[in-house]
């Protein structure tokens, strides 16, 4: 390959095409052709060689034009002058921002010149080296008159390769066309041996003539070495004496071992042969008190040592270092491994928390001044290290290795510190104020503020959907996954004790003026106008004597699963579900791993009442709640020595009595609450009453009494504002209906459905589905990944791999589908079956 054609696609247009904008700096103006070339109907060059001023104009503009462009349009710059290093010089740069938004040429030291030109002809290494020796800068033409004769033409022939890393591959990890041919061929075994001697400066010991035999020695030979050249310090006293290629192979080696490691058909082979390698060397053992292994994990045993190092960064406060090694593991083959990636997550759900807890520091202080400002506070920034900790939980459902176990507690132990600052704050505050929050939206006044004049006005429908135990976080999360419109986010106060019957009884007309709570034998009942509300039947029989048959009732799994007939004459629809709730209250654990699906299905079942004609969407809950998974033993709060107390819930008590160190006590009156008691008390920490809690709510903290309550409303008309797409899902194995691993990965690819539609990006849903229709695998969060919904977003005339988890317990025939996470409707399906021991 040229040299010229060599950087232009291997290096400047795979930077151009990931990142968009692309930097190219050239003191020496060796590449202002090369840049100019670039420039197509797609590909705006700005060259700075003759005006500053009008190349920033001419910048700017392209980087303005890019969003009406589409998404294939780029942008180059060219700038004659050395790279900015230091934030000084990046300061007085002008061109300095656009490779912060961007890509940079050259990215380090290893793109110089000559390092390129020996990266495009690493089997003439040696003789690129002597041009430079006598010409600090030679052509490029005179770098590709070297090797213009027609070396190894029997291993060309029989390979149909090109270049010695094409000849190397298909010795390594021939196809079998090309197997075939070497076996019907003599004579290549001799001019393999040279060319091993000039590309990687190996002499081969075996005299053996077999393909098989000479692979394995080049295998241990070239793993070896890449091994040797990552690791920063010495080599053991063991494996001093292991043939490896001289340092002026570098590349060559570094080059054969990604192609062999990233490329699908090599990478298999790559894995066994590595594994045997490390056996056979008993690299392990030799490298046992070896802290610091480099950046390549050529070897298994190399990523254990990676991942302790990035728990250990977390922990030593190192979250750059951490962000560092967690990058590099999405590229390894070794994380990709069941249990390996489980862990992987586990550290990047460990940072991604801390990284949450930390950023929230400096607003503290001031954003705990007032309840206004901490409960601004909370529904802006707090909920994301809500959300961190709930992905930090899921990821911690499987076995969690002893190597882990202090970084999963360092993580843990920092968000509970941060909660537990925050609920000192806001319980100081509302024992100075009361509760609710002056001026925030109250459950209690939502049907008759935000529902009651919606349905007052003539021709508007309602639907009212009510979820137990939606989060504020997790309200934020379900905002993402909706169509258009136009939403709103809402603050809102939960009734108190923020339990269910009560949460659930403060959302129904005229709960502000007229419910009550009434504690009699020990038993807490809601009362709506002097009716008493003990479950779902009673409540929603208020609504049916207030609205007749313009009301009507379904859970959300009846939405789901049938096809459900409205009345034109429903103006107001509630729909059910309390499967955040009861997941958690039975399970806490498996309950979180649910809580993406159950999103999902709320977001369905908000896209199918709008389909049903309902304009106008209201999403209520009763109230939050709080994972106490760092909860130790003891963790528990004392009740107040003194008084009669009725514990209503985890973590409220109703009656008589003061409060202490422990527990604040206050008038029901003065929290809001119109009740046949006289006082509320509860913990000023987040610690329940009892002991064993991972799930709780009942409270007074942020996490369980601030709610939200999202409003949509939608356009008269349903409109699909995106053109018709063909979606396939496909093994990234092949075609085998066995799946073998709990992480299967799967391709979904997106096309256009009409030659002469525009690119657009689709989002799209995968699930596996058993028999009887129950999700039993779900996409494991990665770069295209959506952590919070599981959703997938691919641009048309493009692919993205799936890996999906498939849950501990399951074994035997299941369906991966690809769906429209709006109308449910499949694009595409594979039938697949187990064949791993559960």
């Amino acid at each position: 390959m040229q040299i010229k054609e060599y950087i232009r696609t291997q290096v400047f247009q795979p930077r151009l095409n990931k990142a968009g904008c692309l930097v190219i700096y050239d003191p020496d103006r060796r590449y202002r052709q090369l840049s100019r070339d670039l420039a197509s109907d797609a590909v705006t060059v700005v060259d700075a060689s003759e005006s500053s001023i009008e190349s920033r104009e001419a910048a700017s503009r392209a980087l303005r034009d890019l969003a009406l462009r589409g998404s294939d349009a780029r942008v180059v710059l060219y700038i004659p002058a050395p790279k900015p290093v230091t934030n000084e010089q990046k300061q007085s740069n002008p061109f300095a921002v656009y490779g912060e938004c961007g890509a940079v040429f050259p990215e380090d030291d290893s793109e110089e010149y000559q390092s390129l030109c020996i990266k495009a002809k690493p089997e003439y290494a040696t003789e690129i080296r002597q041009k430079f020796r006598e010409n600090p800068a030679p052509a490029f033409a005179v770098i590709d008159a070297i090797g213009k004769g027609n070396r190894w033409p029997q291993l060309r022939t029989a390979l149909s390769a090109e270049s010695s890393n094409d000849i190397l591959i298909g010795i390594l990890a021939p196809s079998e066309d090309q197997k075939a041919a070497l076996k019907t061929s003599d004579g290549w075994q001799d001019e393999l041996r040279e060319l091993l001697q000039s590309v990687l400066g190996m002499k081969l010991v075996t005299k053996a003539k077999q393909r098989d035999t000479i692979a394995y020695e080049i295998w241990r030979y070239l793993l070896f070495s890449e091994f040797v050249f990552d690791l920063p310090g010495e080599l053991p006293a063991s494996l001093v004496n292991v043939p490896k290629a001289p340092v002026a192979a570098r590349f060559a080696v570094d080059g054969l071992c990604d192609r062999l490691r990233k490329h699908q058909d090599h990478r298999e082979q790559y894995i066994a042969m590595a594994e045997e390698m490390e056996g056979e060397l008993q690299l392990r053992e030799a490298c046992r008190n070896i802290a610091d292994l480099g950046v390549r994990d050529t070897f298994p045993f190399e990523e254990r040592t990676f991942l302790l190092r990035t728990a250990a960064a977390i922990r030593n406060d190192e979250l750059a270092a951490a962000r560092l090694l967690i990058g590099r593991s999405k590229q390894s083959v070794w994380c990709r491994r069941d249990e390996n990636v489980e862990q992987w997550d586990l550290a990047d759900a460990a940072l991604k928390l801390v990284e949450a807890c930390q950023d929230l520091e400096p607003s503290l202080a001031q954003g705990t001044q007032s309840l206004d400002s901490l409960v601004e506070l909370y529904t802006t920034s707090v909920r994301v290290a809500d959300r961190a900790h709930r992905r930090l939980e899921r990821a911690a459902m499987t076995d969690v290795p002893d190597s882990l176990e202090d970084l999963l507690r360092y993580a843990r132990k920092q968000y509970r510190d941060l909660v537990e600052r925050l609920q000192h704050a806001f319980v100081k505050h509302i024992e100075a104020s009361g509760w609710p929050v002056t001026g925030l939206l109250e459950n209690v006044s939502v049907f008759d503020k935000i529902v009651e004049p919606m349905l007052a006005e003539k021709g508007r429908r309602v639907a009212m959907v009510v979820v137990d135990a939606l989060r504020f976080e997790l309200a934020a999360e379900l905002l993402k996954d909706l169509a258009d419109g136009e939403v709103e986010l809402l603050a809102s106060c939960a009734t108190l004790p923020t339990t269910t019957p009560v949460g659930m009884a403060s959302l129904l007309p005229r709960a502000a003026s007229t419910l009550e709570l009434i504690l009699s034998d020990e038993t807490l009942t809601p009362y709506l106008d002097g009716v008493p509300l003990k479950n779902v039947t009673q409540r929603m029989d208020i609504l049916k004597k207030r609205f007749g048959d313009r009301f009507k009732d379904v859970t959300l799994s009846e939405l789901q699963k049938k096809k459900t007939a409205i009345s034109e004459n429903v103006d107001l629809l509630v729909v059910r579900t309390t499967e955040i709730d009861s997941m958690l209250e039975n399970d806490a654990t498996y309950g979180v791993k649910l809580i993406p699906t159950l999103l999902k299905d709320l977001s369905t079942a908000i896209a199918k009442v709008r389909m049903l004609g309902f304009r106008n969407v209201i999403v209520v809950t009763d109230h939050g709640f709080m994972l106490n998974a760092a909860a130790e033993i003891g963790d528990i709060c004392p009740k107040p020595s003194g008084g009669h107390w009725k514990l209503a819930h985890d973590r409220i008590l109703l009656g008589e009595g003061d409060g202490d160190a422990h527990n604040f006590a206050m008038t029901a009156t003065k929290l809001g609450v119109r009740a046949s008691f006289s006082k509320i008390a509860g913990p000023r920490s987040m610690a329940p009453y009892r002991a064993g809690v991972l799930f709780f709510h009942g409270g007074l903290s942020l996490q369980e009494a601030i709610v939200p309550v999202v409003k949509i409303r939608f356009s008269a008309q349903v409109q699909d504002a995106t053109a018709p797409v063909s979606v396939r899902i496909t093994r990234k194995a092949g075609a085998a209906k066995k799946v073998t691993t709990r992480f299967p990965v799967f391709v979904v690819s997106v096309a256009k459905g009409d030659l002469f539609a525009p690119d657009q990006t689709v989002e799209l849903r995968v699930d596996a589905i058993d028999r009887e229709g129950h999700v039993v695998g779900e996409p494991r969060p990665g770069e295209s990944i959506d952590p919070s919904t599981h959703t997938i977003t691919v641009g048309t005339g493009h692919n993205c791999d799936v890996t999906l988890r498939m849950t501990e317990e399951f074994e035997g025939k299941f369906q991966v589908r690809v769906l429209d996470p709006r109308t449910m409707i499949a694009y595409d399906s594979l039938d697949l079956e187990t064949s791993y021991t559960v």
